[in-house]
């Protein structure tokens, strides 16, 4: 029986983001096909509410699916272990940065004195050196 209950559910899921997608393409579609109306130019911001209606809509179906209900529950987790982290002070984050430039800063010099050699010696020895 346990089977069964989870074929359904499973083929009401499919039939659940199949709807949810047909309404994504129908405010994508409708954003443009109402771009005007029997001549008229449609306002931008209906066009968007519009869009943003059913892309909502569309979202609330796909959660209520057995992905949705999991991408919610790993959406939680992911704020929870957020939070659990230790994170720097601004003086800590300053200091890192300000060690980062320095460190970038010395090595470009290094490395233009190293190509300015480099192409020094390889124009005195093609000859082209005066």
């Amino acid at each position: 029986m346990s089977v069964n209950t989870e074929e359904q559910g499973s083929s009401l899921d499919t039939v659940k983001l199949v709807i949810a997608l047909a309404l994504l393409i129908a405010g994508i579609a409708g954003f443009y096909y109402f771009e005007s109306w029997h001549g008229e130019p449609v306002s931008l911001l209906f066009r968007v509410l519009g869009l943003l209606l059913l892309v909502g809509a569309a979202a609330a179906i796909a959660l209520t699916t057995l992905t949705g209900k999991r991408l919610l529950t790993f959406m939680k987790d992911s704020r929870l272990e957020v939070r659990k982290m230790v994170w720097p002070t601004r003086t800590e984050t300053i200091q890192t940065t300000l060690m980062v430039m320095v460190i970038v800063l010395i090595l470009s010099i290094f490395l233009w004195g190293v190509d300015s050699l480099l192409g020094w010696g390889v124009k005195n020895l093609l000859g082209g050196g005066s």
